[in-house]
């Protein structure tokens, strides 16, 4: 599984459209709210670094609203959760 975080400023502050076009991304498993330097954050979860490219050039750039990304790829996980179990269905 590839895991990545993408923080996400957004202009004209119309934050809940954003959001919902996010969610509209195969592999966007969770978009959150946050306070301070970035607006959002978008949690990826994919089977490839393809798709993960894909999703970000494609998806995530092009949202309405979105003024720049920074990407933080995961290299290790640790969850309390069996991770690969709840998304083993992944796009």
């Amino acid at each position: 599984m590839v895991t990545a975080f993408v923080l996400i400023s957004i202009v004209d502050r119309k934050v809940h459209e954003t959001v919902k076009a996010l969610q509209k991304n195969p592999g966007v498993t969770e978009v959150h709210i946050v306070a301070g330097e970035y607006d959002l954050v978008a949690v990826i979860r994919v089977d490839s670094n393809e798709k993960l490219a894909d999703i970000i050039t494609n998806g995530i750039v092009n949202a309405p609203g979105v003024e720049r990304t920074k990407t933080l790829f995961s290299l290790e996980s640790y969850s309390s959760f069996d991770l690969n179990s709840i998304f083993s269905e992944l796009p």
